[in-house]
């Protein structure tokens, strides 16, 4: 990742017409919004700058440092920026507290985005010299072509095989696209239904309507058909070996939402609630496992899979005293072994993905997914979540409530 050296940084804090520069006084009033609306067109990068868009915390409009203190809170609040599923694709940046004209000022360092466009809150925000806009159509074509210059992640790969009429082009319409898009645009948009594929990644391009491995997983009619491996296949024993009687048996098939789904709907009618009149005012009702933990942890390892060079499944599987998730493809970027599961650390297998599943609802915050599974497992009493980590899968055990 490049960085500015603090002369650097500070020729650009004073350089009043560039369009690689923001500034704020403080994160108080609009700001906040401001500021996630520059770090959406800085990963962007529209003018294809291909070098980090800076944004100063604690400068003027002038470019002279504020003097306001830089705290370890403010830090804080500025990096979760990154992570909070507002803007999608997850930006890439840095935060630190740096020493620029002889006072303390916080630097916000963009990369631009290897897959764009990049959405804040369903809008492509773009830099125009120093000030902001909202992506035009002819915008959302040069963005498109960029991508497709530099698109690595299978994901958001065109899926040779099929063809646009595998996608069902009635959701997308009806559901996604209302979902993903803000509801002022959605008014005046007049591209055509190719255009709009090719801007939400659906497809490769207008001109190359191939769907990509995403738009198969989101809108495929039979994305298995394409994907053998896409599904989840759901397993419950009557006791806690693998050779044991087999009492329940679920192949979740079809879209990411329609697999999530199916699979939810097994995990809660496998789920057993207790309720006690005895100690209390009123009922207490427990479960076996909090469901919300099961969703946080079943979802990620549909989002952070490998769908590449493999047929395996995600499988889960429910004995008596504990319930055993595999998912394909083990740790992946900036998430090691060491890092797994620590709250702010995320990387994206399928950032495409990942982005459609947090328009559809399926993720609200990206990075603590894990964090969110361990502190409802604590809440309702269960044992601390386990997990087996190797090159080629992830394997997690959640252990019932004694």
């Amino acid at each position: 990742m490049e960085s500015y050296s603090d002369r650097e940084l500070e020729a650009m804090m004073t350089d009043l017409e560039s369009d690689l520069v923001e500034r704020k006084e403080s994160m108080r009033g609009d700001a906040p919004r401001k500021v996630r609306e520059t770090v959406c067109a800085f990963a962007n990068d529209l003018p294809n700058h291909a070098r980090p868009g800076i944004v100063f915390i604690g400068a003027t409009d002038s470019g002279r440092p504020t003097g306001q203190p830089i705290t370890d809170q403010l830090l804080l609040k500025l990096s979760q920026i990154k992570a909070d599923g507002n803007i999608v694709p997850p930006p890439t940046l840095t935060v630190n507290k740096r020493n620029l004209l002889g006072s303390e000022v916080a630097v916000v360092a963009v990369q631009p985005a290897d897959s764009p466009p990049v959405r804040y809150r369903g809008r492509i925000w773009i830099r125009v010299g120093p000030s902001l806009a909202v992506a035009t159509a002819q915008d959302e074509r040069i963005l498109n072509e960029k991508r497709r210059t530099h698109d690595k992640h299978f994901d958001s790969t065109p899926l040779r095989s099929s063809a646009i009429g595998d996608l069902d082009l009635r959701r997308f319409d009806e559901d996604y696209l209302p979902r993903a898009v803000s509801r002022d645009d959605l008014a005046k948009n007049d591209r055509t239904l190719r255009e709009r594929l090719a801007a939400a990644k659906m497809i490769a391009s207008v001109d190359d309507p191939t769907p990509t491995v995403g738009g198969m997983l989101i809108l495929g009619k039979r994305p298995q058909d394409f994907l053998p491996g896409a599904y989840v296949e759901f397993l419950r024993i009557a006791g806690n070996r693998l050779n044991d009687e087999v009492i329940d048996n679920e192949t979740c098939y079809g879209s990411i939402a329609e697999v999530t789904r199916r699979l939810e709907e097994k995990l809660a009618s496998s789920n057993r609630t207790a309720v006690e009149f005895m100690s209390a005012p009123r009922e207490v009702r427990s479960s076996t496992y909090p469901l919300d933990a099961l969703q946080q942890i079943v979802r990620n390892a549909v989002m952070h899979r490998t769908y590449e060079g493999t047929n395996a499944p995600v499988r889960v599987l429910w004995l008596e005293d504990r319930i055993e998730i595999t998912s394909p493809g083990g740790p992946y970027g900036a998430v090691t072994a060491e890092t797994f599961g620590l709250s702010g650390v995320v990387d994206y297998r399928n950032p495409f993905l990942a982005e459609a599943m947090r328009v559809l609802g399926l993720v609200q915050r990206f990075g603590l997914g894990i964090q969110a599974a361990k502190g409802a497992l604590l809440e309702n009493g269960n044992p601390e979540l386990e997990f087996q980590l190797k090159s080629n899968w992830v394997h997690c055990i959640v252990r019932a409530r004694s």
